[in-house]
């Protein structure tokens, strides 16, 4: 978490850069070795030759970022992660890949084009009559030097004071665009040419891992990529995966196509809900609405007002209908065959959703009046299916908001909390509302029997004690539980389906709804969604092409479900977290159909119709597997230069049939390709396939990884399938969420710039694990930048120092020995389970930790630390943290341990874990002294604070330890204890202990009991735990740090040890009694000089 100040409540900026000089050092370093493993092509792995012995794989993958900008922080933090777990892997000896590739598809890049098409018009070339105020630019760049792909070293000043750019040129400034080169964007295509290349640099300052001879754009400007897709969209179909026909979606009337997930500035996730729109004819209008209509429409003309209701099943019981007495409406007309208009009564927003679903002709909404709801109280309405068949009326409700449903409300106070409590309301206070009370004083009738009810709305009201319209809390819990109950477990009590379950009766009740044409469905987008050329979206029922997802209940294909959700519920895919196969089983189950086309953007074009381009969600979910033989293919990212197939292969060659037998869902095909090319790539393809780990951020898992998932269990076999998913949360920055707006926003290449790839690195991993969102710190950073550099010169001057002891290990030698170990296996079980923050606390602040309690211990004991060891933890220290930061790691194994061969190639180290007797011996020493060092500091606070001290630590003193040979009596029955409850269950119930203890005995028992546990839980024997005996030799331990606390403690003149029992305390002070084995107790006293 960021730090706060206590008194302003601001949380810091991020630090200054002042003295860069051993930032400067470090990236210098950086940048050589980053050289040297490009050079040697560390990272360019092949699946093994058919001669080649076997070998572990690992191959992980990132979500392909968008090309429309530069990597942030947030891409950063998602790709540590794949990052993190290569170089692990790599450390255990498996061949890792990482490859890396660049999406281009969809609207993004073509509406920002678009945009500056229309700016360049507008403002000309180099936007001399725009609004650029008083905004320093970028001088022009020198046209000698004007490589594309070299941007950074010259980013505009206005970077920072464009987070709320109005046009599309300032946000090109913003990501250091020169202002003479921004025209050229208008060109969707020169966005391909340049954000990849911006996109690779940017990676490879980092340090990372990937293969980059498999990189590719997508869309046709990589025709082998296009001939990928065009094979995955006609597999689909084949298998009858792909569906058209007419359905509602999302829509953009701007663009005049679909605005699926991607397309959006706004709304991601944001899917289509569908309603049953009731037709309540006008029967007598309210005087008022008679002098607002007056003659805008026909006398006789037939005009309903159109609540959308989820509960078609409940439409026996309406009473009244509601509006919003201060919302507008509008009466729009609805031409009819025959000449004769209908008109109906609803918000414009609803309207305009009607305009694109066949209610109105497409894309018109004609209003022919505007009324205000409070103009319509009192009109009578017939309402279909109600048993008050005489009529209802339109009666007021403040609550009503026209962003939801038509605006018009249908009343059924039955099984509707809301409902219900408006009416109450209304009853109570008719004049006030300026309604008639027998207006809403009508019959309640019982529609749905639920466990609680018959009644249930009337029940919630009163079992909540809901008092009014007002009370929106119990309310929302109140509608909750009525839905859930009348849905799940309701059973209908009224009707032509009386008797049967609500869930059967529903659609039926629908359907004689719609067929007796007394109602129609009506679709919206379940909340706002804005699309990238800033529409507002509305739902269209359109004719499309769209992916048949979900099971039977949700309209889609019930055994593509089953295999997808199996996958998962029987962890054939890892999640990593139970919060995130929750997350996982959630999304099967609310996935349905998806529209997989749109026509305007860029991408390929569907094979079998033309029209349409396939959408950039759908584009995306295995090509995975096109990295596994993307390197044959080409040797550029846009396929024009040859892989390293032994003969150039062209886009045409790439046959579905080709791509079939390289995916082996064949076993031969007939295809120009020499025989030769295609074994290696099918071979690639089954040695690294399926995928290891696909890394994403957890705002993916409704859409992307949903159809990664979908789609691989359809065109692969099972041994394809992917073996393990996971998602991270966000990332905040600084303790605040991201926004160009405020300037809280990094880039990944002003983080390496400012702070060095390593200490990006460590911050990234600091940042947190799971799925809950993370925080990059950036003071962490620029702290981590001493923390290397200090490190890295205290283990270059301490390996050649000739004062370094050698020979037989001492005490504190095999104490910090033994930590290394621990921390060896401690930091391997954080990587394995790809727990990066805690791996760096134990593999670097931890070590680090214990490097330096050694090397103060064996300074203030006077012998000084062993060669060997130093050593072993310069290794250790490289080896642990290169996965992390192995720049930094890669200097201690070359230049300061001269090994020839990079660390990048070196293995995880093997360790022990660790003797639990010098665990204990270490931890008792270190906490003794903390407890000693601590005393005699409280005593100093007293005496500066004028209080009365038991010695001046200011003068020479004596220490006197007590050290216990054995247990008092309470404590020898609390192990008796202990001990028969560990042999019958193999662990200590510190609760099922406490009911033996004596109360008296309690109090101190207790602390005692956990200690006991805690030794049991560290490791030690339960012979030594429980035979009284500590698995070291208290007295001779302690005589170790003797120097030490002579040296640490001012004035400490000599240390005294003594040896008690329980016979012997009674002639020593009173605190040598309360001494323990493994507890010593102590007493400072000052002495003469």
């Amino acid at each position: 978490m960021a730090t706060v100040d206590s008194k302003t409540g601001a949380k810091p900026a991020a630090p200054k850069m002042e003295n860069t000089e051993k930032r400067d050092t470090l990236i210098a370093d950086e940048v050589r070795f980053q050289e040297e493993w490009a050079n040697s092509k560390l990272f360019e792995q092949n699946a093994p030759g058919p001669n080649d012995g076997e070998q572990d794989k690992f191959y992980a993958t990132m979500a392909y970022p968008y090309m429309n900008g530069t990597l942030h922080a947030g891409h950063a933090f998602t790709w540590s992660k794949v990052e993190f777990m290569i170089g692990f892997a790599r450390m255990q000896g498996k061949r890792t890949l990482f490859p890396q590739g660049y999406h281009c598809t969809g609207m993004p890049i073509k509406a920002a084009a678009d945009k500056l098409a229309r700016e360049v018009e507008m403002f000309g070339q180099n936007f001399e009559a725009g609004p650029i105020g008083d905004l320093t630019l970028k001088e022009k760049t020198d046209p000698a030097n004007s490589d594309i792909t070299k941007f950074a070293g010259g980013k505009s000043k206005v970077a920072a004071k464009t987070g709320g750019a109005k046009y599309q040129f300032e946000i090109m400034l913003s990501l250091g665009i020169p202002i003479d080169e921004i025209h050229k964007f208008s060109d969707p295509d020169y966005w391909l040419r340049v954000f990849p290349q911006k996109c690779e640099a940017d990676l490879r300052s980092i340090g990372a891992r990937v293969d980059w001879r498999r990189s590719m754009v997508t869309t046709p400007a990589n025709p082998f990529y296009d001939s990928f897709v065009r094979w995955q969209m006609n597999r689909l179909k084949s298998l009858n995966k792909i569906k058209f026909g007419k359905r509602h979606t999302v829509y953009s009337p701007k663009d005049g196509q679909a605005c699926l997930d991607h397309d959006r500035s706004s709304g991601e996730g944001v899917t289509v809900q569908e309603y049953v729109a009731v037709k309540l004819k006008a029967l007598e209008w309210s005087d008022k609405a008679k002098q607002v209509i007056g003659d805008k429409i026909p006398a006789d003309a037939d005009v309903y007002f159109t609540p959308a209701t989820l509960r078609p099943e409940t439409m026996y019981g309406q009473t009244c209908c509601f509006v919003g007495p201060s919302l507008s409406y509008g009466i729009f007309e609805v031409p009819k065959d025959g000449g004769k208009s209908e008109y109906y009564v609803c918000s414009e927003r609803s309207a305009r959703n009607m305009a694109y679903q066949g209610v109105f002709p497409w894309g018109e909404f004609h209003q022919v009046v505007s009324i205000l709801g409070s103009d319509v109280v009192g009109t009578l309405v017939n309402a279909p299916l109600s048993v008050h068949d005489k009529g209802v009326r339109i009666l007021p409700m403040e609550t009503v908001k026209l962003a939801k449903g038509t605006g018009v409300v249908t009343c059924v106070p039955s099984d509707s909390p809301d409902d219900y409590a408006t009416v109450v309301e209304l009853a109570k206070k008719p004049d006030f509302y300026g309604i008639q009370k027998e207006w809403v004083d009508k019959e309640i009738l019982p529609i749905v029997q639920t466990p609680s009810s018959d009644l249930i709305a009337k029940y919630l009201y009163e079992k909540l004690k809901i008092n009014s319209p007002k009370d929106a809390k119990q309310l929302a819990d109140a509608k909750e539980q009525a839905y859930k109950e009348g849905f799940y477990q309701g059973v209908m009590l009224y009707g032509d389906f009386k008797g049967l379950p609500v869930q059967e009766a529903k659609p039926l009740v629908r359907k004689q709804l719609l067929d007796s044409g007394d109602a129609f469905v009506y679709a919206e987008p379940d909340g706002l969604v804005i699309s990238r050329s800033g529409d507002e979206c509305v739902a269209a029922f359109l004719d499309q092409w769209y992916f048949n997802y979900g099971s039977a209940a949700n309209g889609g294909d019930e055994e593509w479900y089953q295999k997808a959700k199996s996958a998962v519920e029987a962890n054939d895919v890892n999640c990593f977290y139970p919060e995130a196969k929750h997350a996982f089983e959630q999304a099967l189950d609310w996935l349905g159909q998806w529209a997989c086309t749109r026509s305007f953007g860029l991408g390929s074009k569907l094979p079998w119709d033309p029209t349409q381009l396939v959408e950039s969600l759908s584009d995306s979910s295995v090509y995975m597997a096109y990295y596994t033989v993307s390197q044959f293919l080409h040797g550029d990212i846009y396929g024009k230069t040859p892989g390293i197939s032994s003969k150039p292969i062209s886009p045409e060659q790439m046959t579905d049939d080709v791509w079939d037998y390289i995916f082996r869902r064949v076993e031969t095909v007939s295809s120009e390709i020499p025989g030769e090319d295609l074994e290696a790539m099918r071979r690639e393809f089954s040695y690294w396939y399926g995928l290891d780990a696909r890394i994403s951020g957890k705002d993916l898992i409704n859409n992307h990884l949903m159809f990664f998932l979908y789609h691989h269990v359809a065109l692969f076999d099972k041994p394809y399938w992917p073996r393990a998913i996971r998602v991270n949360g966000h990332l905040t920055l600084n303790g605040e969420k991201m926004s160009k707006s405020t300037g809280n926003f990094l880039t990944l290449r002003d983080a390496v710039e400012k702070y060095g790839a390593d200490a990006t690195r460590i911050s990234l991993s600091d940042a947190g694990d799971g799925i809950e969102d993370a925080n990059l710190e950036e003071t962490v950073a620029n702290a981590t930048i001493l923390r290397l550099y200090e490190l890295r010169k205290w283990c270059q001057e301490t390996i050649n120092d000739e004062s370094l002891r050698s020979g037989e290990l001492l005490q504190f030698d095999k104490m910090f020995s033994n930590e290394l170990d621990i921390l060896v296996v401690e930091t391997r079980n954080h990587y394995e389970a790809t727990f990066f923050k805690l791996a760096l606390k134990s593999g670097f602040y931890d070590l680090t930790a214990s490097r330096d309690w050694y090397r103060d211990i064996t300074k203030a004991s006077g012998i000084g630390m062993h060669r060997d060891l130093v050593k072993r933890y310069i290794e250790l220290q490289a080896l642990l943290l290169t996965p992390i930061a192995p720049h930094f790691s890669e200097y201690l194994y070359r230049d300061v341990l001269k090994h020839s061969d990079s660390i990048q190639n070196a293995r995880y180290p093997e360790a022990t874990p660790g003797d639990p007797a010098i665990t204990a011996a270490r931890n008792y020493l270190r906490n003794v002294s903390s407890s000693i060092t601590a005393a005699e500091g409280q005593q100093a606070k007293k005496l500066a604070k004028g209080k009365a001290a038991v010695f001046d630590p200011k003068q020479p003193k004596r220490l006197t330890i007590f050290v216990a040979n054995a247990f008092p009596a309470w404590q020898d029955k609390c192990i008796d204890l202990v001990a028969r409850d560990h042999a019958a269950n193999g662990t200590v119930d510190t609760k099922a202990v406490a009911k033996h203890v004596d109360k008296p005995d309690m109090k101190k028992a207790m602390p005692f009991i956990q200690l006991l546990k805690k030794r049991l839980d560290a490791g030690e024997t339960p012979r030594d735990v429980f035979e009284r005996r500590l698995p070291f030799d208290e007295a001779a331990t302690l005589a170790e740090i003797i120097p030490s606390l002579k040296q640490t403690i001012p004035k400490l003149q000599s240390v005294d040890i003594t040896v008690t029992g329980p016979d012997q305390a009674k002639d020593l002070p009173q605190m040598a009694a309360a001494a323990t084995p493994g507890n010593p107790t102590f007493f400072f006293e000052n002495i003469s000089s």
